[in-house]
């Protein structure tokens, strides 16, 4: 556990530290953890703030996590975009792949995803949850068009759809791909218990946005 050494902050840059310290350790807990399992007592211990001086910087434990996940978002529009952007053929399995590729790529972020709307706005200031929701909002425009631009035959609707079905099966998918410590053993040794269900995160996740590309390039035409 990391020692209590942070004295008060009392410049704009000493905030700006512990509030940054405070981000990276609510980062490591979660993947250390799994976000359900964060708490804001064990985020101050890990950063080396006292319990008592968090709510300074932070309402809650579920805010940093929102600071995280707008982060997530960010990351996922830019490595897709810019994956989409490279030369060679355009399919729908390839930009299925690159999406789906790019969320197996960040471990936070698709745990995020299955908490956001579940828990991590609860409880914090609206004004804070509508400022992720900005940061969201851009970064899934701009895969938007990055999506659109590399399968025109979509049209706007269609790759914003793709995108929604994206985010929408990356959530519980990542969460069926990724048991607790255990329970994996337990299932394959439990006959009743369909192996079928031991996925494969980016394999599933590609195959079903294939499908829902094809879907709605047909459903246009």
């Amino acid at each position: 556990m990391a020692q209590l050494t942070f004295q008060r902050a009392r410049t704009a840059a000493k905030k700006r530290q512990r509030a940054d310290a405070l981000v990276e350790a609510a980062r490591s807990l979660a993947l250390e953890v799994g976000v359900a399992s964060v708490t804001l007592t064990a985020v101050a211990a890990r950063a080396g703030i006292h319990y008592s001086a968090v709510r300074r910087y932070f309402t809650s434990h579920k805010e940093v996590l929102l600071h995280l996940a707008a982060e997530g978002w960010v990351t996922w529009s830019h490595t897709v975009s810019e994956r989409l952007r490279q030369p060679g053929p355009m399919s729908p399995a390839r930009v299925a792949e690159t999406l789906a590729q790019a969320l197996a790529a960040d471990p936070l972020f698709c745990d995020l995803l299955a908490n956001l709307h579940l828990h991590l706005e609860h409880e914090v200031d609206i004004d804070r949850v509508i400022e992720v929701k900005r940061i969201s909002d851009g970064a899934v425009m701009s895969l938007a068009d990055a999506i659109e631009q590399a399968l025109p035959a979509l049209g706007r609707s269609g790759a914003l759809d793709v995108l929604l079905a994206a985010y929408s099966l990356a959530a519980p998918l990542w969460q069926i791909a990724h048991p607790p410590d255990g329970l994996s053993d337990a299932y394959a040794e439990e006959t009743q218990v369909s192996p079928e269900w031991n996925i494969d995160f980016v394999a599933a996740l590609t195959r079903l946005l294939t499908a829902t590309c094809v879907g709605l390039i047909a459903q246009s035409s």
